[in-house]
């Protein structure tokens, strides 16, 4: 009798591992390249944010201050996305932007207040929008889950919308 039961649970798990829940639940693993995508854009929406700030408080045009701000409430919405799957997904996410980011951020604030700020910091600005294009085209090319190759997918329009905002360093607000 207990051989049966062990059969029917067995059996039983078996099918409900091909029922459509059973396969949604094997979707949720996630590639290394799903893995390096959700960490380097929650990177690169750190390292907008931060840029967006600083553009508030050291920018000299009111268009670069529009763009900065753009930037922050549109990152801010996308890495809560993004910290959302990786919570689910269990990846852990680094605390800051990358060191290269933070480099590049520094090299601009070291302008700030002036009219070389502004130009310095939308072509920063233009090179990393489309370093994050990149990305998210790589993830959409080879990314194995569905979750986060649509959070990608939603990202997208976002990053190319900043990037036409900034594109050849000339501000577009």
């Amino acid at each position: 009798m207990r051989a049966v039961r062990t059969a029917a649970i067995t059996l039983a798990a078996l099918c409900l591992a091909g029922s459509p829940a059973g396969l949604a639940h094997a979707q949720d693993n996630v590639s290394a390249e799903d893995e390096t995508f959700v960490t380097s854009a929650h990177q690169s929406n750190l390292a907008e944010i931060a840029a967006g700030q600083d553009a508030g408080e050291n920018a000299t045009t009111q268009c670069v201050k529009n763009v900065g701000a753009a930037l922050v409430r549109d990152h801010t919405r996308l890495d809560e996305s993004l910290t959302e799957l990786a919570d689910r997904f269990g990846i852990p996410l680094p605390d800051a932007p990358t060191e290269e980011q933070q480099r590049q951020l520094a090299e601009v604030q070291a302008e700030a207040g002036t009219p070389a700020y502004d130009e310095k910091w939308l072509l920063t600005q233009a090179a990393a929008h489309e370093a994050t294009l990149a990305l998210i085209d790589r993830e959409l090319d080879a990314g194995t889950n569905a979750d986060v190759k649509a959070a990608a997918e939603a990202a997208r329009p976002v990053v190319e919308m900043h990037l036409e905002m900034v594109r050849d360093g000339v501000c577009h607000d």
